[in-house]
């Protein structure tokens, strides 16, 4: 009997330790996975807004900049093509991106306050998380130092 106490008690332990290293396990991000979130603004450390997905109304280009994230990978589109990367979450709200994969399609067209290459490099150097009003926000640094903070709606 205590043999099966045992095992059954190392089962229990074996399934707990494996869900401890799930991208999700991290308190409130299982939140985010599954839903399609929009990029609805892209502002600076000093509060500047250089994106907001308002003027893409006149610009008839609804279905851009989009993501959704699951347990282990975030993908989404760009201005015309599709992107999938790898995360990993990390202590607090950490998180860091792996390289991006994307289709190498030439845009057509793309917002003049953000380019595509642009979006994907900030969503790569994202290293912190935050949900602010039912808003998710990725907080990524510029080439040059600078924070940027990416907001995505619902």
């Amino acid at each position: 009997m205590k043999k099966i106490i045992f095992s059954v008690i190392l089962i229990i332990a074996s399934i707990t330790c494996m869900s401890c290293g799930s991208s999700s396990s991290v308190e409130g991000f299982s939140d985010v996975i599954g839903k399609d979130w929009k990029l609805i603004e892209v502002r600076s450390d000093n509060k500047d807004v250089s994106f907001n997905r308002n003027a893409l109304s006149k610009e008839d280009a609804k279905d851009i900049f989009t993501m959704k994230i699951d347990a282990e990978i975030i993908s989404g589109k760009g201005a015309s093509n599709i992107f999938s990367s790898p995360y990993k979450l990390g202590e607090g709200q950490s998180i860091e991106i792996m390289p991006m994969r994307s289709t190498l399609m030439a845009p057509l067209r793309q917002p003049e306050k953000l380019k595509e290459h642009e979006f994907l490099l900030y969503l790569q150097n994202s290293s912190e998380w935050k949900v602010v009003d039912k808003k998710l926000e990725f907080h990524s640094k510029t080439d040059e130092g600078s924070t940027i903070v990416l907001v995505f709606s619902l």
